[in-house]
């Protein structure tokens, strides 16, 4: 049999421990950031969308007023590969600060809301709707869209134009 013996100080095992701890909390800290979601890094906008008031602040920053409860929720998957349609909805996404690419092939939920105050049609329901698409709390993308025949679809941002200028783009 074979025993060693150490001997040591409070010093060095307070040392010790505090080692202990300090990797430990490196070692937290690490696998916090690495997530298998993609964050949505644009800070001028608030992305969270993790209950109905959030969801609700979400579209108020861009000055929509719409119903409270949504139309419409679903479970919708981003397209592991994107059709031309689909590239279209996804650039434009893109250019209001949302990137899809990185959810490809991932489920997300739709939160669909009819607005209440977009130019020409205010106070009007089931004509103007805001889609918004939530992953793990955040919103991921979304549109502002028209259900009329021929209608149109743009981002969160409030139009400065009258709706007949607003491009079309359809997904």
């Amino acid at each position: 049999m074979f025993v060693y013996s150490v001997k040591t100080s409070k010093g060095k095992i307070a040392a010790l421990v505090l080692a202990i701890i300090a990797i430990a909390v490196a070692i937290i800290t690490v696998i916090g950031s690495k997530t298998d979601s993609p964050v949505v890094t644009d800070s001028a906008v608030n992305h969270k969308a993790e209950n109905a008031e959030q969801r609700a602040a979400f579209l108020s920053q861009f000055g929509w007023k719409f119903s409270q409860d949504p139309v419409e929720v679903s479970e919708v998957i981003i397209p592991s590969d994107f059709s031309a349609g689909y590239t279209e909805y996804a650039e434009m996404n893109k250019a209001s600060g949302f990137d899809l690419e990185p959810y490809k092939g991932m489920r997300a939920k739709r939160w669909t809301y009819d607005i209440l105050n977009y130019p020409g049609y205010e106070n009007k329901t089931g004509y103007i709707q805001a889609n918004i698409l939530v992953y793990n709390g955040q919103v991921i993308g979304g549109d502002v869209c028209s259900l009329e025949q021929g209608g149109f679809m743009h981002s969160f941002e409030f139009p400065a134009q009258s709706p007949e200028t607003v491009p079309a783009t359809n997904p």
